[in-house]
């Protein structure tokens, strides 16, 4: 009985891209939730023009960390419903797989708060990397378990496969390597690894990059 149940549950890839949807979109959502309207107080009341722009500059340590983190769930949104398209249907294991990577989407907005409330402490930005780790290893998981469960489309060659493996890979080595220069700086980590999801969002076609 119980071997029948696993071998027919969590077939549905449209329910799974629809629970995925859902959650990116609240995840995002609550990202913007650090980004408060500087409130005028007896002690800093906000009169003039010039007040407003200076309470406003003291949003950029929330600023950098949103921009970021809705870069890091837009590629990742992306890459879920990359693999989901190239996927016949599911079973149980691969759902539950992507239910893990949607429990690391789930984190991204504390990970995203408490970088912004620590910005310059090394622990944040180890603590939001690892968000990431988590969020590149469960793709890769999925998409290695699909090729040995026989879940993708026969249109998905060798060659394909193998591409999307290393953009995989090669993503997650330039964040590790991204997190490792919070050892400088915090900030020129966090540049870092801001450029280095320009890439992948804008994708260019220039030179190696192309290539990533």
């Amino acid at each position: 009985m119980r071997t029948y149940y696993n071998r027919i549950a969590g077939q549905s890839l449209e329910r799974l891209a629809a629970l995925s949807d859902g959650i990116f979109a609240v995840a995002m959502t609550l990202l913007v939730l650090d980004l408060r309207v500087p409130v005028s107080t007896i002690r800093q009341p906000i009169m003039h023009e010039q007040e407003l722009l200076s309470a406003l500059t003291k949003l950029g340590p929330n600023i950098l960390p949103y921009f970021m983190s809705f870069l890091t769930l837009g590629i990742f949104w992306v890459g879920q419903q990359t693999q989901l398209n190239n996927f016949t249907r599911s079973n149980r294991h691969l759902t539950w797989l992507n239910l893990v990577f949607l429990l690391a989407v789930t984190l991204t907005p504390f990970s995203t708060a408490l970088l912004a409330a620590y910005i310059t402490f090394r622990l944040a930005i180890v603590i939001y990397w690892l968000n990431i780790v988590l969020l590149g290893s469960m793709l890769f998981i999925s998409w290695r378990y699909a090729r040995h469960a026989q879940l993708l489309k026969d249109e998905v060659t060798e060659e394909i496969f193998a591409a999307n493996q290393r953009r995989i890979v090669i993503a997650q080595s330039l964040y590790a390597f991204g997190a490792l220069l919070c050892i400088i700086n915090t900030y020129v980590s966090i540049g870092f690894i801001v450029l280095v999801q320009l890439n992948y969002a804008i994708a260019p076609r220039f030179g190696r990059l192309d290539r990533l």
